[in-house]
């Protein structure tokens, strides 16, 4: 069973716009036989900084990736990863708590820029250059 591997909405938005040599890095890692998804909040953040130019290119790369869906389960798991996290005295996002129990529900890994806004030991990180 090939692994899949959630992007954060930066590394979406970096590909997209071919910075940060990250459509080289997303072509190495489907060469290893990974397969890359997303899910509504990603969807909903790189629609909310596109600029209308910016939109068939936008919608082909979406289009390219599997689509893992908010299910009720997962928001309840998100609501559950805030609570936790909040009597730690670490308010996360809820995009990012989303986002995580997405990966996290489904099994799979999470490519970020951003690790500090996932401290979930449960979670599994692909690591970024």
């Amino acid at each position: 069973m090939a692994t899949t591997c959630l992007l954060d909405s930066t590394v979406i938005i970096d590909a997209i716009n071919d910075r940060n040599g990250r459509s080289e890095l997303l072509e190495g890692v489907i060469a290893e036989g990974t397969l890359l998804a997303c899910c509504s909040i990603n969807i909903t953040e790189v629609h909310m900084g596109m600029r209308p130019h910016e939109a068939e290119r936008t919608e082909a790369f979406l289009g390219s990736l599997e689509f893992y869906p908010v299910t009720p389960e997962v928001a309840k798991y998100a609501g559950e990863l805030y609570r936790e996290w909040r009597q730690k005295g670490l308010t996360l996002a809820l995009p990012d708590l989303t986002v995580a129990a997405v990966a996290i529900r489904n099994g799979l890994l999470l490519a970020t820029d951003n690790p500090k806004d996932f401290p979930m030991p449960e979670l599994r990180l692909y690591s970024l250059p």
